[in-house]
């Protein structure tokens, strides 16, 4: 299966709720994901709560043209759920 972004939602501080193709859900924390050219930016709190679902893209962007690849969002949310499960 080809994963997707289906819905975002700005939480707080560099933290989004993202909703998958396959049914997954979760809460990614991007903090320490926002360093580079296109992405250092992004720390700024105003320009990051900009997120944006792109249909044609079927992920996240962001109005400077950053983006990221659903694959690696949807594993930063596997992540989060794998630490919760394990403590």
């Amino acid at each position: 299966m080809i994963l997707h972004v289906t819905d975002v939602q700005y939480l707080q501080n560099y933290q989004l709720k993202l909703t998958f193709n396959d049914g997954v859900a979760g809460i990614v924390d991007l903090s320490n994901e926002l360093w580079g050219e296109m992405f250092e930016p992004l720390k700024d709190p105003v320009l990051f709560s900009q997120v944006r679902l792109d249909k044609e893209l079927d992920t996240i962007v962001w109005v400077n043209g950053a983006d990221l690849a659903p694959e690696f969002l949807h594993n930063l949310i596997q992540h989060v759920q794998e630490e919760t499960h394990v403590q």
